[in-house]
């Protein structure tokens, strides 16, 4: 049985694809993202996540190496901006890109408050560059078409799909890299015995239907990684994903349940962008 949203067909049942290994982060690489990951720069509200959030499993799931040029799709508060922006300082580059703080009241503010965090250390922070995602024109400014390495977003997909903007994002990341570039994201997983909801609702994305979606946009699935899985996540709660830690959109309701459940389950892929 298929269903389809916005021209892409979604097979019910798990898609099985070839995959191909992936370059493995190097040695000299890993080695900063282990000392960013533990840097005294981190907000304390970021780094008590790491635990649920595996950044140093999960870039080199994605093989990130130190001298790329990476491009991070709506970094919001910047938890990966504090690992990505001191790893990729010396030797490659890292550009933010949000919101146009132009379109609303809500974009101004969080961009200000990125911008903020990036002032107060240059050390760390002075060579990010700040870049704007424009739906419009279908480009991410001042980011030169086919100038990236990489590309990522993490968690992302399901807010695109309740704006109905997933297809477009996927084109300017696409139009973004480099023929053989690489685009690495997470996302919470929904279980496959349920159609997917085009809006996303409850924050969770099929795993095969994001696959369709972004092979949509020519991208080509290479790798899966379970770093980020987490079996106690049950997906069934009265506000979605939001019901889990950190958001405990239930509040103090059956809050210890939620925190030995943890973060959500989350599928990681990588895609190339062919040569």
């Amino acid at each position: 049985m298929h269903f389809s949203w916005k021209g892409v067909a979604v097979a019910t049942a798990m898609v099985s694809l070839p995959l191909m290994a992936m370059a493995a982060t190097d040695a000299a690489t890993e080695a900063k993202l282990k000392a960013a990951i533990a840097g005294a720069h981190r907000a304390p509200e970021n780094a008590s996540r790491d635990a649920g959030r595996h950044p140093l499993e999960t870039l080199k799931a994605i093989g990130l190496k130190d001298d790329m040029a990476v491009l991070e799709i709506t970094p919001y508060g910047g938890y990966w901006t504090e690992i990505l922006a001191p790893v990729l300082r010396d030797k490659g580059r890292y550009v933010a890109a949000g919101g146009d703080p132009a379109a609303s009241e809500g974009s101004k503010k969080g961009a200000d408050a990125y911008q903020a965090k990036l002032s107060k250390d240059p050390a760390v922070y002075g060579k990010v560059e700040v870049a704007v995602l424009n739906i419009k024109t279908g480009k991410t400014e001042p980011v030169k078409p086919g100038t990236m390495d990489m590309v990522v977003t993490f968690r992302n997909i399901h807010n695109w799909m309740a704006q109905d903007q997933a297809k477009q994002m996927f084109d300017i990341m696409y139009a973004s890299l480099k023929p053989g570039g690489i685009l690495g994201l997470e996302e919470h997983r929904a279980p496959t015995t349920k159609e997917q909801d085009p809006k996303a609702a409850s924050g969770y994305v099929r795993e095969d239907f994001a696959i369709k979606l972004i092979e949509s946009a020519g991208f080509k699935l290479v790798s899966k990684s379970e770093v980020n899985a987490n079996p106690k996540d049950t997906k069934d709660y009265p506000k979605g994903v939001w019901t889990l830690p950190p958001n405990y959109a239930e509040k103090d309701v059956d809050k210890a349940k939620y925190t030995a459940i943890g973060e959500s389950d989350r599928f990681t892929l990588v895609f190339l962008k062919p040569k």
